[in-house]
């Protein structure tokens, strides 16, 4: 069984990493960090006797995310989870940053999902996990740009679950929508949450276990999933208010 991880240096991607060798995957994992994904890779073989390959890329390249492909194959699962978010006024953030963010964001997932979804249809075999957010299902002023590419996700998974069930294909696509999580997200986006953030450990142990139970969506914590439910029933205008207030206080820290 192979596991493939973006993302796979730090944080969420790291302990799935984690916790797929504990259960027999070998690993392809993949970041642009070299010294912390060799460092995670000698670790699961000492630890785990699994085989691992480290991938060092820039995902935002889209020929990276292709190359992958070509060179990587029989893939058993896919996590799509390697992103990062930003924090501001529209018109003041970086442009530069935001088109990165886009690249990683939603277009390496799109190819690598693309891409492996074939393969896995063909074989008749597969799983694939989408790291969206909470933020997916709702705007977000003061980080539109990364909320929006999480709706991104969300979206383009829900519709791609729907197909494969028409197919009554046994490929599975799944998507991980946490809250605030304690990893390097915070310091990449420049921001400091005012929720408790959950465990990163904690919130892959549950991704991996709802993943081989078929789920489709993954929302760790009672909290997380009232925030959904607030999504779905009250008025998007008053949503996007209680955002702003929240955001604003992130960026007063």
């Amino acid at each position: 069984m192979k596991a493939l991880i973006t993302g796979a240096s730090s944080g969420i991607g790291r302990d799935m990493a984690r916790i797929l060798a504990k259960k027999g995957y070998n690993l392809v994992l993949v970041a642009r960090n070299k010294e912390e994904l060799q460092k995670l890779a000698e670790e699961l073989k000492e630890k785990d006797k699994i085989e691992t390959q480290i991938i060092v890329t820039d995902l935002s390249q889209v020929e990276n995310c292709k190359e992958i492909h070509r060179n990587v194959k029989n893939v058993d699962i896919l996590i799509n989870n390697a992103g990062f978010g930003d924090c501001g006024n529209f018109s003041k953030t970086s442009l530069e940053k935001e088109i990165n963010m886009i690249n990683t964001n939603i277009v390496a997932y799109h190819t690598l999902m693309k891409l492996y979804l074939i393969d896995m249809k063909e074989r008749g075999t597969g799983k694939i996990l989408n790291v969206a957010s909470i933020a997916g299902f709702m705007p977000g002023p003061l980080m539109s740009t990364y909320y929006a590419t999480k709706a991104y996700i969300v979206r383009i998974s829900e519709a791609i679950s729907e197909e494969l069930k028409k197919e009554k294909s046994n490929v599975q696509i799944s998507i991980l929508c946490p809250g605030p999580v304690e990893t390097n997200f915070n310091k990449v986006a420049n921001v400091k949450f005012h929720l408790r953030e959950a465990d990163s450990m904690k919130v892959a142990k549950y991704a991996i276990n709802k993943l081989q139970k078929g789920k489709f969506y993954i929302v760790p914590g009672i909290d997380v999933k009232l925030a959904r439910l607030g999504a779905k029933v009250i008025p998007a205008n008053l949503i996007t208010k209680v955002t702003y207030m929240v955001q604003k206080r992130k960026l007063e820290r």
